[in-house]
């Protein structure tokens, strides 16, 4: 009776989520608080929201929170929220600082018991990356890595026709995110954003293409389940006195013999978020765009262009999960980040609970993801000082 009493309790009640980073000025923090709250399911508790205590406090003033769940450092939030009674302190963690601090924070968490939800790419290195993936192992608990894009309901039609044969065999991919908002360099000019994107030491060996273009090549595995064995990378700095890559062209070769491009480009004059990705195969084609994410084009030779459309009763189940309101009405950016919060938060409750989440539940990017996107980046890093003209993706 107090088992099924304790379950019923975590199926039903709120979880708890603190949040390390997303202080003042930063975007992508107010991004998680919002998807986190948009099914009312989960309420943010604590936090260490910034590397200046003040500013953390200030954040914790906003958001309404009780100061003494306010933290100067996530050290401090670790220990004295382990501390407390499992009635008060936080189920799960976010991480939404810069990259450079993903490996010791999510560490910590896990090695205290929490589960973690964190921004990408998950670490600075593929040493990190895989002694993060033994440690969510050891600790059993979950882990989710915030590639947003996957939570769209067409990208989960998208592959969901894939698996059920409806292109045949894939032959092509191509995927590309072009924007422009490092055209100039903005970054001497003091914007946050920026500094930390383009810096070595905060962001890792990839600029552009750990910022962007880990979020195509996690988009077009995600969709057809393909493994890149091979690519030949072209990174540049265009803009003078940049460290980081702001421009990234990469030919793949893929475990099936599909072929494959990726373009990612920070300096794309007039592109905003232009993310889009077109699959080819034997018996029909995909074609999905970010920017007008309701729609998802499907293409067979010969045949009139059939348009799937967000929020009807013939798409898959994933899709329909992942959809809030009716036909017609736009769903986008923030949905899809709130639905990895419902699938990884879900997973929670279930373990919590001692039950066995659902395969829907578990649709997710995992620390698995979050390794091979950095074998991604190191492997495109090695390719474009490489004179080879192919570099085997490492593994």
């Amino acid at each position: 009776m107090i088992e099924g009493s304790k379950t019923e309790s975590i199926m039903n009640r709120k979880l708890r989520m603190g949040m390390v980073g997303g202080g003042p000025g930063a975007f992508i923090g107010e991004v998680h608080r919002k998807a986190a709250r948009m099914d009312g399911m989960i309420e943010l508790v604590a936090g260490a929201f910034d590397i200046d205590p003040q500013k953390s406090r200030e954040m914790g003033h906003q958001q309404n929170l009780n100061p003494d769940r306010v933290y100067d450092t996530f050290q401090d939030m670790v220990e004295k929220e382990k501390a407390l009674s499992e009635n008060e302190r936080i189920d799960f963690v976010s991480i939404t600082t810069p990259n450079n601090w993903h490996f010791p924070i999510a560490k910590a968490f896990l090695e205290a018991g929490f589960h973690v939800i964190c921004e990408k790419p998950m670490t600075m290195d593929v040493k990190e990356a895989r002694a993060l993936k033994e440690i969510v192992k050891k600790t059993g608990r979950v882990f989710s890595l915030q590639h947003n894009y996957t939570g769209y309901p067409m990208v989960k039609q998208a592959r969901d026709m894939v698996k059920n044969g409806m292109l045949g065999k894939v032959q092509k991919i191509v995927v590309e995110y072009p924007q422009d908002w490092l055209l100039t360099r903005i970054e001497a000019t003091g914007q946050m954003q920026a500094a930390w994107r383009t810096d070595p030491k905060q962001a890792g060996a990839g600029g552009c293409l750990g910022d962007i273009g880990t979020h195509a090549e996690n988009l077009a595995h995600y969709i057809t389940g393909l493994e890149i064995e091979e690519l030949c990378a072209d990174l540049t700095s265009f803009v003078e006195g940049r460290p980081l890559d702001d421009d990234v062209n990469i030919l793949l070769h893929y475990n099936n013999g599909a072929r494959g491009v990726l373009h990612s480009s920070q300096i794309s004059t007039g592109q905003e978020n232009n993310l889009n990705i077109r699959v080819w195969g034997t018996e029909g084609a995909l074609q999905w765009f970010q920017e007008n994410p309701n729609y998802l084009y499907y293409f067979q030779q010969g045949k009139p262009v059939q348009i799937y459309r967000r929020g009807n009763d013939y798409l898959c189940d994933a899709a329909k999960r992942a959809t809030r309101i009716p036909p017609g009405h736009p769903e986008a950016f923030l949905e899809a980040f709130s639905n990895i919060y419902k699938n990884a938060t879900d997973t929670m409750r279930a373990k919590i609970a001692g039950k066995e989440p659902s395969e829907l539940e578990l649709d997710f990017p995992t620390v698995d993801d979050g390794l091979e996107g950095m074998l991604f980046i190191e492997t495109a890093v090695a390719s474009s000082k490489s004179d080879k003209k192919w570099t085997k993706m490492l593994k």
